[in-house]
């Protein structure tokens, strides 16, 4: 499987993620424009990687960006964000003079799982994690306050959710959804007093044994400045940045 087509995947998998996020709280929502998904969640007016946008291409995207500047104050929400694909200079040309600013650059990962070796030595006590504790991790990772919790409340039973234990404690969490034959894989954190304690790792063993065993052929992300290194050592290929561009009112 060629770089092109798994960067194609890494972005694509942003698709069933928000749509997932739009359906985890009852005032959130999808909207829809030509070539252009929106996910508005008021419930959080102030964190801009809930309410993000994805796009086909840049011709779309900025045509869309007056409606969608509309869509999100008529919401109330301050702060909304676009996911630009790889290597699109015009998307990010566009976002800029239409007064966002970039935000962020998680690198768009993945990699073929046929050959993909589980590393020895990562054993963790690994079950079974409630949307709470999913949240609640996720929100102490990375600084939240509570707002990943109040707005992702419930899940679909496609999205497989994994706890790690530390002292009998649930201290790591991850998630995965099958899209198509790929292993799309979510919402990876741990607890600040956690990190650096293999617990990420063993969860991304587990997750990467139970999809490939179900057939699934790749496995996409995208990694934060603390993930980068566990997913490289794990084999995902690092794709290009996709950026994220911010603007708040």
């Amino acid at each position: 499987m060629d770089d092109a087509r798994l960067a194609r995947l890494a972005y694509d998998s942003l698709y069933p993620f928000y749509e997932m996020v739009a359906g985890a709280c009852a005032t959130s929502r999808i909207e829809r424009l030509d070539g252009v998904v929106a996910c508005v969640v008021p419930e959080v007016p102030d964190r801009s990687f809930m309410n993000s946008v994805i796009y086909d291409d840049s011709a779309a995207l900025e045509a869309a960006l007056p409606d969608l500047t509309g869509i999100y104050d008529a919401a109330g929400v301050n702060a909304w964000t676009v996911w630009s694909r790889t290597a699109d200079p015009a998307a990010a040309q566009a976002l800029e003079r239409a007064g966002h600013v970039l935000d962020a650059s998680p690198a768009a990962m993945a990699m073929p799982l046929e050959a993909w070796e589980d590393p020895a030595g990562q054993a963790a006590e690994i079950g079974e994690i409630d949307v709470a504790g999913l949240t609640r991790i996720n929100d102490a990772a990375y600084g939240w306050e509570g707002e990943f919790t109040r707005g992702f409340i419930e899940a679909p039973e496609t999205l497989r959710r994994y706890g790690a234990r530390l002292d009998g404690n649930e201290a790591a969490c991850a998630a995965w959804m099958r899209c198509g034959d790929d292993c799309a894989v979510y919402m990876v954190a741990s607890l600040p007093e956690a990190q650096g304690r293999g617990l990420a790792t063993a969860l991304m063993a587990r997750m990467l044994s139970d999809a490939r065993s179900e057939g699934c052929t790749s496995t996409t992300l995208q990694a934060s400045k603390a993930g980068y290194p566990i997913y490289r050592r794990l084999g995902y290929r690092d794709l290009g940045p996709l950026q994220m561009w911010e603007r708040r009112r």
